[in-house]
């Protein structure tokens, strides 16, 4: 028997045992093809699907093959990163309504309505996710053969008709229940900005309290009352002359008096 690494041995055995020359099933073949060993040596990867994975393109193919056994890993791609990327950068407010992140226990069991019965957005609510638009696009790309550009149009043309539904809808709806005396509570956002408005107001008045304590510490202020009969300077020779007469200098009229 040829020497196998330890990876490629429940391979081997697969193999013998199809051909009848293992007789009897091994007690650790079960287990070992639950939880297989990782591949070894890092250039005999297994086996990779189209599914996730880039469609090459022009000489791409190519250089796809000669790579095939190259050790890094590839990149994994999905067409609904792609539409995705594109909805957000054609509708950038759509990240800013607010969803829930809380997962439940189980994973949700798939939408009943999906593959080749889901032909309009409207089968999955009036009021559609980005996530369902996505979703949408996608499904019109795989199960009725729509290209790629023409159902990511569709879709988005059904999205937006229906937001647009919706709003007006919300609006008189808003506008009836006022008509009739509803009061409605304000929400979040507005409560928000009213405690900023009060925080920045509360700003206000403590700087004024500190403008008064300032003031208040201030027990004393200087009064100089200069003479206005003389505003020329004589650069020091009116002070030299008087003190050569033996003038006394008096800064301050008040308390001399």
């Amino acid at each position: 028997m040829v020497r196998r690494i330890a990876s490629q041995v429940h391979q081997q055995v697969s193999r013998l045992m199809r051909a009848d020359y293992i007789k009897k099933e091994p007690a650790w073949y079960q287990a070992v093809l639950s939880y297989p060993p990782l591949p070894l040596p890092a250039k005999a990867p297994p086996a990779r699907t189209q599914y996730d994975l880039l469609p090459p393109k022009g000489a791409q193919t190519n250089a796809a093959a000669r790579n095939a056994q190259s050790p890094k890993p590839l990149p994994v791609w999905y067409v609904e990163d792609d539409i995705r990327r594109q909805f957000f950068r054609d509708h950038p407010f759509e990240a800013f309504r607010p969803t829930t992140l809380v997962e439940d226990a189980a994973v949700a069991d798939p939408h009943p309505i999906r593959g080749e019965t889901w032909t309009r957005l409207r089968q999955r609510g009036r009021n559609p996710s980005p996530e369902d638009t996505i979703q949408f696009a996608v499904n019109l790309h795989q199960y009725h053969d729509v290209p790629l550009s023409d159902a990511y149009k569709k879709a988005v043309a059904q999205f937006r008709a229906l937001r647009s539904e919706h709003h007006i809808a919300t609006t008189f709806a808003v506008l009836e229940a006022e008509t009739l005396g509803a009061v409605f509570s304000r929400g979040e956002i507005a409560h928000s900005h009213e405690k900023e408005k009060r925080q920045l107001a509360s700003w206000e008045r403590r700087e004024e309290m500190d403008e008064g304590a300032i003031a208040a510490r201030k027990r004393w202020k200087a009064i100089v009352e200069r003479p206005e009969a003389n505003k020329e300077w004589t650069r020091g020779q009116e002070y030299v002359r008087l003190w050569k007469e033996g003038v006394r200098p008096t800064y301050s009229a008040a308390l001399t008096e």
